[in-house]
């Protein structure tokens, strides 16, 4: 049913007329030094792409690859925070893989099932839309000051619990309401995310840099320039089709502060985001509602409007 054609979160295969499979696969290496909460983190991350896409996940298969010298010992904790993550998420880790490998990573394949007919696209979003989103933003830029020593496990606590927490609860209330589009957020940002919602969609977007919710310290660190080392990238990308209050993207790092730091935030790249759904003006109130009671966190970050294909404003 679904491809690559248009960036899905996962492949979706038809099965018959009640069941359709998702499939989908994510690993990176280390962003916490921790190997419990990395494998929580990873585990979480990868579960994301089937609650994207409005489905339950059932299984879950292991892919490991850490150099021997590490020691059973930490890949044990890393298999074990996944292990938790798969069984919060009512799924069944069935074996995997293990390679001996200079630089540790892990990831996870994932099989989930969703009905045909309630598939959750990431396109389909309409003018007039609001766009919702059910976590805060910063957990790359809050990385980068775990790794630079300026944050400890301790004080970066809050985005290490976002990272590690399921998209679960948000699906739920997205298919209790339901939207006309969804994805998750990750290494593109917010800004590259949306663009393909809403390049695939036919339709531009506007969202309001001050209703974005972030993790603390995040406007400060982006200020100071402790971004990660992709974040260039992912501003460049999004130059052809972001403008901040009518301005492009600054390609310069010596342009202001004050220009370059709003870019950092909307191009810094996530680690376990949250879902952004696209949802019709008279269910948005009702959808945030459902997210509430779940206990969700949630931010109406603006709306879809018409216009060329993928733009999206800042304002």
């Amino acid at each position: 049913m679904v491809g690559f054609e248009t960036s899905d979160d996962a492949a979706v295969y038809r099965l018959d007329a009640d069941t359709a499979l998702l499939l989908t696969v994510d690993f990176f290496t280390p962003i916490v030094d921790d190997p419990y909460d990395f494998g929580r983190i990873t585990a979480a991350n990868a579960l994301s792409d089937v609650y994207a896409m409005g489905g339950r996940p059932l299984t879950a298969m292991n892919m490991v690859a850490f150099p021997c010298s590490l020691g059973p010992e930490v890949v044990a904790e890393v298999l074990r925070g996944g292990g938790d993550v798969c069984r919060e998420a009512g799924a069944i880790v069935v074996g995997g893989h293990t390679i001996d490998d200079k630089e540790p990573k892990f990831g996870l394949s994932v099989l989930g099932v969703v009905h045909p007919d309630k598939v959750v696209r990431n396109i389909g979003a309409k003018p007039g839309d609001v766009l919702v989103l059910t976590k805060p933003l910063g957990t790359g830029i809050i990385g980068t000051a775990l790794k630079q020593g300026l944050e400890d496990e301790l004080s970066a606590r809050g985005a290490i619990e976002s990272m590690a927490k399921l998209n679960r609860a948000a699906c739920e209330a997205m298919q209790v309401v339901g939207v006309h589009a969804a994805t998750d957020v990750t290494g593109f940002g917010i800004a590259g995310h949306l663009h393909e919602m809403l390049e695939g969609s036919g339709c531009a977007g506007e969202i309001v840099f001050d209703d974005l919710p972030l993790l603390d310290g995040v406007m400060q660190y982006a200020v100071q320039g402790v971004v990660p080392g992709r974040t260039a990238d992912v501003i460049a990308y999004a130059s052809d089709f972001t403008q901040w209050r009518g301005h492009p993207a600054p390609l310069d790092d010596d342009a202001p502060v004050e220009d370059l730091a709003p870019w950092r935030v909307l191009c810094d790249p996530q680690t376990s985001g949250g879902l952004l759904m696209a949802v019709a003006p008279a269910d948005a109130g009702r959808l945030l509602v459902e997210l509430e009671a779940r206990g969700v966190m949630h931010a109406a970050i603006g709306h879809a409007v018409a216009g060329p294909a993928g733009l999206v404003r800042v304002r």
